[in-house]
């Protein structure tokens, strides 16, 4: 199976404000708009916000997570926090190597926001 390109989909309880969340607050770049949905860049690959949900979101998205690598997680926890974003987990360097912290939608699924140090094995050429 040859995969071209890939997106995540997701269907949020209230479109407008779960798509406000991202383009506002996140600063996502919209990819395209169609009626009834965004879909948003999202560094290789694409998330769409569209529908809604089928149950509502009174608790968080068991099993769903977003991972999102930025170049520097410090300016992105200062644009995240003063974009009025609420960090459930401030960045820290975890024992796996990478910086990471963690913020969560309106419908409650995690993000990750994920640096890679300069030192990681991630970063290096295994060729």
């Amino acid at each position: 199976m040859e995969i071209l390109a890939g997106r995540v989909l997701l269907r949020p309880a209230d479109p407008d404000v779960t798509t406000a969340f991202y383009r506002d607050r996140l600063g996502l770049a919209v990819y395209r708009e169609f009626p009834g949905g965004t879909v948003f860049h999202l560094g290789g690959g694409f998330l769409e916000v569209s529908g809604h949900a089928s149950e509502p979101a009174d608790r968080p998205r068991a099993g769903v997570a977003l991972w999102m690598q930025v170049r520097d997680l410090a300016a992105a926890h200062k644009e995240i926090v003063d974009a009025g974003v609420t960090v459930t987990r401030e960045p820290r360097r975890e024992p796996w190597g990478l910086d990471e912290m963690w913020i969560a939608d309106p419908d409650g699924v995690v993000i990750g926001i994920v640096e890679i140090p300069p030192e990681h094995p991630l970063r290096r050429d295994t060729r």
